[in-house]
């Protein structure tokens, strides 16, 4: 068994990306992405889940929200800047319209109706975690802490540059034992080059998964494009080898009655977090910023 879904293999006739809940075999997380080409025009009705738009390398997108406009300023790629966003809640009819790249539409089955928000690129938290070559940036979209009037849906990004190490120490959160946690987990991948704006296609990674039981444990190499649900277990690392930097933009839900990004760590692996202490964090991070690439002092 694999929860590894290879670029292409989750495409409809008119998305690059669907999972939706019945896909994944669980209850709450779901994500489409689109390839918008010029004059494109595409409409979702929501039904009970509560959206997240993200564009991942699409500029200028409108979204019409019910009887509401948003214009979304994007971004050409992953690895060239923080995108604004916009949180939709259920029950609406959304279209979106652009004439290129990506835009992503995370979703979650909501028990409550929140009020549409646009967020601008500026306001997106922007932090580095880790230490060494455990360092990597973490964009809080739709978290916790970063955004609270959504009912479940929880969405953040990670760039890790070439050579590091993330989703370390391995961590779970699959409300297994005693792991209060449990939220469903997808992450899509783009592995980039040094200098990448977006995705590449000779891009590759590695991702490490295995649960409680044993009845998973598998690495996989990662390709541009791929996805990886994960539905319970330990996951980490992800691996970005030398000169090839990896971005996963991770949507999160679960059953609990308050919105979490919490986990468990393997106690194995638990004194990796003190050892960063004094560590200074890779040079090359952050990698982004609302303005554009972030380059090193000496870059």
């Amino acid at each position: 068994m694999t929860w590894h879904r290879r670029a292409g293999t989750l495409a409809s006739e008119r998305a690059d990306v669907v999972v939706t809940p019945a896909d994944a075999g669980w209850e709450f997380s779901g994500l489409q992405v689109f390839s918008l080409t010029a004059d494109s025009v595409v409409t979702l009705d929501l039904g009970e889940d509560e959206a997240v738009i993200v564009p991942l390398s699409a500029t200028d997108i409108v979204v019409d929200v019910d009887s509401q406009s948003f214009a979304l300023a994007g971004r050409t790629g992953v690895f060239a800047s923080v995108s604004d966003w916009l949180y939709v809640p259920r029950r609406s009819r959304v279209t979106l319209r652009g004439s290129s790249g990506e835009v992503a539409v995370c979703t979650a089955i909501a028990r409550a109706t929140h009020p549409v928000a646009y967020t601008p690129a500026a306001d997106v938290p922007v932090e580095v975690r880790g230490g060494g070559r455990a360092s990597r940036q973490i964009t809080n979209i739709a978290t916790p802490d970063s955004f609270l009037a959504a009912d479940r849906i929880n969405v953040c990004e990670v760039i890790t540059p070439g050579g590091n190490w993330s989703s370390w120490p391995p961590h779970r959160h699959d409300g297994i034992g005693d792991c209060p946690t449990a939220n469903e987990e997808i992450y899509y991948f783009r592995i980039g080059r040094e200098q990448s704006a977006h995705g590449d296609p000779t891009g590759v990674g590695l991702f490490h998964v295995y649960t409680v039981d044993g009845s998973v444990d598998e690495t996989v190499t990662i390709g541009d494009g791929d996805v990886y649900l994960v539905p319970q277990g330990y996951h980490g690392p992800s691996v970005a080898p030398p000169e090839y930097p990896m971005y996963f933009l991770n949507v999160l839900a679960g059953p609990g009655d308050e919105r979490t990004m919490s986990f468990c760590d393997d106690p194995d692996h638990h004194w990796i977090r003190t050892s960063w202490d004094g560590q200074p964090p890779d040079p090359r991070l952050p990698w982004t910023s609302a303005d554009g690439r972030v380059l090193p002092a000496n870059g």
